[in-house]
């Protein structure tokens, strides 16, 4: 796992990317331009992911998760694999750097299994604990959503107060976006192999409690994302 700090980073690094000059794309227009830069992509593509809940309901093992049907949701991301296959094969390498903050709320013990199936599928993810990154954030201001390619294009994924996908901000700035490639590739340097973390700290957990109506409803409409 990550050391609780890490003197080689710039402490604002991920916090001058919210003041950024930035194209800001509605979902419509944010999800099949993304598709298309991670289709054409060469090196790797990485991934920062910061909250502990998101609201995915167009994901039928989200949705059997937030009612509570665990059994069910266990059985719908073992159907998920083959899809997840196709979303890997023949495309750059995918690394995720995914930021836990135990005690795992609902939504983190479900994601860190569907991560585990993507890892087979072909992911290469790794796991941070959130005190590995507290000196990179502010008070109300946690780590942002990235997305980031090494052709000097990165996107700031936006989210709604209840996690609900808004779409992102596309970020070409050549500074800022090394910047980030380097600090998330020393994260991701020191992390944990989620795989190995999943086995051991979520696999052996009992069935979480169903979601509360608040975190089963979001203000926005729910968009897909990768």
């Amino acid at each position: 796992m990550v050391p609780a700090t890490d003197s080689r980073l710039d402490p604002d690094v991920f916090e001058r990317v919210r003041g950024l000059d930035a194209a800001v794309l509605p979902p419509e227009l944010y999800g099949p331009e993304f598709r298309q830069a991670y289709e054409s992509a060469d090196g790797v593509v990485w991934k920062l992911e910061r909250a502990q809940h998101f609201h995915e309901p167009y994901e039928p093992s989200w949705v059997a998760m937030a009612e509570g049907d665990w059994e069910r949701s266990l059985r719908l991301i073992d159907e998920m694999r083959d899809s997840l296959v196709r979303d890997y094969a023949g495309y750059a390498e995918f690394r995720r750097v995914r930021v836990v903050e135990p005690p795992l709320t609902p939504y983190m013990q479900w994601e860190l299994l569907v991560l585990a199936a993507r890892a087979d599928a072909g992911e290469r993810a790794r796991v941070v604990p959130a005190s590995a990154v507290r000196r990179y954030e502010r008070p109300g201001r946690p780590l942002p959503e990235l997305l980031v390619f090494e052709s000097g294009l990165m996107y700031e994924v936006l989210y709604d107060a209840g996690g609900a996908h808004l779409g992102g901000r596309r970020i070409t700035d050549p500074a800022a976006v090394e910047s980030c490639l380097a600090a998330l590739a020393r994260l991701y340097e020191q992390g944990e192999d989620l795989p190995g973390y999943v086995r051991r700290e979520v696999v052996p957990l009992p069935a979480p409690p169903a979601l509360s109506p608040v975190l089963r409803t979001s203000p926005s409409s729910p968009q897909e994302h990768m």
